[in-house]
Order: C-alpha cells, then structure tokens, then sequence
C-alpha cells in the first residue's frame, strides 16, 4: 500500500481558486510579481553598523514545528500553512520537520538531539534559513543558529516581511514599520567589542581621572532611535485615524450602513468584493494580498444603498503587534453593521479558521457586530463537504466568488440584516436643503417624488434619526 507520507502532507497544496474576470484590471499585480526575489543571493548574517539587523532574504528553506497538543493532523495544517508564508514572502520550503515534545525546549526550541539532525538535515539540503512555527525568544534563535550553523527565523518575522512588501498606502506602511520596529526592539544584538562607547580606565587610553562616564553604547543609542521612531509613527497613524474617523462619521451621519468583508487571509475576501461590486481591487493567489483597505458603495436587491469594506486577512497566532499597529483599520469592523465572515471552503480545518478570525474581530471589540458565515470557493468543493460545511455552521451561506454561485443569496441576505428604514415620511423639503434629500436617497426608500413650487414632495421610508430631521424642515 502507498501510504502519503508526512512529510508529503505537511507540504502538499491545497487547490487554489483561478483568476476569475471579475477581478479588475490586476495592474497591482505585475508589479508585485516583479519585486520577487533573485535566487542565488547570499543570506549570511550581516553585521550593519556592529549592530545585527537581520534582513530577510530567504531562498531554500527547512521547516520547523513543535506538537506539543491537538492532533498531528492539526499540528501538520499549522507548518503547512507555514509553508504557504515562506512561499509567499519569496522562498522554496525544501523540508519540514515536526516534533512531539509537551513545550518547546526553553534554550534552543527543539531538543538538543533534534537541533542536531536538523543541522544534518540542512547541510544536506542545501538549505541557507530555517523558519520556526513560533516566535521565538531572541535566546533560542541565537542558540539554534549556533547549533545549524545557518540563520533562523521565526513565523513573525515571516508575516512581518510579507506585510512590508505588500503594504502601499502611507498609512499601511506607517503600520508595518511601526510593528517591525516593536519586534525588532528586544532583539537589537551587540557584536564584539567595538560596540561599548563607555570609557574609563585604561578603555580610555590611559587618560584615567577626569574621562570616566558612563557613556551610552551603540545598542542602547540605537533603542533611543528606534523608541523615538516608534513615538513619530504613532504620532502618525493618530492623525491618519482621524481622518479616517472622520470619513467614517460622514457615512454613519448620512444614515448608509456598513458591511465589512472579514475573514482568513486567502479566503476570497477581495474577490468576493469584486464580484459584488466590480472594485477592481487587486486579488493574488497568496497570504495578505490586501492591507489596505477597499470601501465600495453598493445597493441591497430593493435599491438600499451601503457600503462594502475590503480588510486585512487573519492568520493562527497573528503577531500582537500586528494588531495593535493595524487597530485604526480593524475598526472598520467595529463600525460596522454587518461582518461578512468569508470562509475558505477547501481548508482542512474551516473551524480553525473561524475561531482565528473571531479572536481578533474580539481584540478590536467588534464580537457584538452581527456576522454572517460564508465558505467561499465553493466551485472547488464536492457536494459531501457542502453538505459537511452546511453541518458545521448552521445558517452558512456557500459561495463562489469565481462563477457566481451563491452570490444572488448571499445579497439577499445582507439586505435581510441591514437595518430597514421603517418611518413614513410626507412632506415638501425646500429646495435649500438638498442635503436632505440626497440623505433619503441614500439610506432610505423612495416611494414618490415630484418637484413643485415650494421644493421637493417626497414620500419615503426613512429611519428614525431621519424622519425627525425630515420633519423638524417639514414643521419650519
């Protein structure tokens, strides 16, 4: 019998859904694809201004995994989806190698035993990085280098890279470094001597009296740097999020409810949008395609106006800092009045991905939102997993973003959960506040309009907030 192996498992590919006609011009992606990067390069560790900063330029690499709980079929889909994140940041995965041990080892992350066959094992290979399905202290990543003799990294260091090249807009890249310079921070490592600035002594060429101090080395002038970096960023992304905000007030002032598009990274969430609303926005076969976010007016089946808003993608043990740096955006999630949970419907573990995403939709406090369940690829699925799927979540819409399957339902089921203009309005609006009317166009449902003398006579279904705006102009 020709039994898969693990190691087969581990790196196999699930199947990836087409480019389908519907998703824009796609100028965004040739450019992306030309900032790949160029194989044959070195990637030894650099010392840049006696201070190690390491820079991810990853090639050929072995990966590394502890299962210390759930099951091995858990643990493989986890350094698999590792495998997907090296891809996607521009590596080749050669290899990946799990170990079952209760924690992780506190010195070197895998034992002392199989630190030493994965240094075989990446000799043998070839292999120039080794990638941990961790974050891992700046100790053991020191530790396990000196054992493999080639440079580690770990899982958010992997993330932080793929948002840095992805990010475009000001804000989002503000956001990256932002979280780069935060993980960065604590593992600033000094390199020999030549790093002390502190003088006294004989270290001060025999001046002795008078030249002792307590100096500052260059590790602690490069933390003072990178805080008072850190502080202008912050500074930054406040003032970008009041502008934000502010656009954000316009549109719960003009009474047009929101749907935000949440979900795992690579679920369909921008294809979904593009499919709904022909935003054009870019769409690739890879994790954290979109940082930025997309928001695209669009209109329930009975002519309701709303807006849609495309946003980043979650992933298992997304860095903290991530979320933090990226909180001004997430709260497109909280403002609004529907979340759109997009599913991918060929991932082995669909829970998992759920129970990642409502992780974070918690951290940004948005669980209070109402949220709809959508599996997304559905065309890639047969009718045994659809039936599986519909059995995991009850209620779950399955779509295809690709040939349009499901998607007249899932419509008609945001339309169902906005909330409904239910006032009557009668009345003449003066022909000076055509503010008005554009806000009942926009949030309510026209039923009659007819231009007269005194202004415009409408008769409408508003909400309550409108109605008695509407009615005060009526009064006057």
């Amino acid at each position: 019998m020709n039994s898969e192996s693990a190691i087969d498992r581990i790196l196999r590919r699930g199947a990836a859904a087409p480019i389908s006609e519907f998703d824009g011009d796609q100028l965004d992606l040739e450019e992306r694809a030309s900032l790949r990067r160029v194989a044959g390069l070195s990637t030894e560790l650099e010392d840049i201004t006696e201070v190690e900063y390491r820079q991810l330029r990853l090639e050929k690499v072995v990966l590394i995994g502890v299962w210390g709980s759930g099951t091995l079929t858990q643990a493989e889909n986890s350094l698999r989806e590792l495998a997907a994140l090296a891809e996607t940041a521009g590596a080749q995965v050669l290899d990946g190698v799990l170990q079952r041990r209760a924690m992780p080892d506190p010195a070197s992350y895998l034992g002392k035993g199989k630190a030493n066959e994965l240094r075989d094992l990446v000799k043998s290979l070839g292999a120039d990085t080794v990638i941990a399905n961790a974050e891992l202290a700046p100790s053991q990543r020191r530790t396990l280098e000196d054992i493999v003799k080639v440079k580690v990294i770990d899982r958010t260091a992997i993330i932080l890279d793929i948002f840095a090249q992805h990010a475009k807009s000001k804000e989002g890249k503000a956001q990256v470094e932002l979280a780069q310079l935060e993980y960065l921070l604590p593992r600033l490592r000094g390199w020999g001597e030549s790093m002390s600035r502190q003088a006294g002594g004989q270290a001060a060429g025999g001046q002795g009296i008078g030249s002792r101090g307590p100096g500052e080395t260059k590790i602690e002038l490069d933390r003072r740097r990178i805080n008072t970096r850190m502080a202008k960023l912050r500074r930054e992304i406040k003032e970008m999020k009041s502008s934000r905000d502010t656009k954000r007030s316009k549109r719960d002032s003009a009474g047009v409810p929101q749907v935000a598009i949440a979900g795992y990274t690579n679920a369909g969430k921008s294809s979904l949008l593009n499919r709904l609303t022909k935003a054009g926005v870019l769409v690739e076969n890879a994790l954290f395609a979109t940082l930025d976010p997309t928001i695209r007016k669009h209109q329930t089946p009975d002519g309701r106006d709303y807006t849609l808003a495309d946003t980043v993608g979650f992933v298992r043990s997304l860095p903290h800092q991530l979320v933090e740096a990226f909180r001004s955006t997430l709260e497109e999630i909280a403002g609004s009045d529907l979340i759109v949970h997009v599913v991918d419907a060929t991932d082995p573990d669909p829970l998992g991905q759920i129970q990642t995403v409502r992780e974070v939709v918690a951290q940004v406090e948005a669980s209070n939102v109402e949220e709809l369940i959508v599996f997304n690829k559905a065309d890639l699925v047969d009718s045994d997993t659809e039936v599986r799927l519909r059995g995991l979540v009850p209620g779950a819409l399955l779509v295809s973003a690709r040939d349009g399957k499901g998607i007249q339902e899932l419509e008609q089921a945001i339309a169902e959960r906005l909330p409904k203009p239910d006032e009557k309005f009668e009345g003449v609006i003066p022909y000076d506040r055509g503010d008005l009317v554009s806000r009942v166009h926009l949030s309510g449902r026209v039923l009659e309009l007819e231009y007269v003398e005194q202004g415009t006579k409408l008769v409408a279904l508003v909400n309550h907030e409108l109605a008695a705006e509407l009615g005060k102009i009526k009064q006057s």
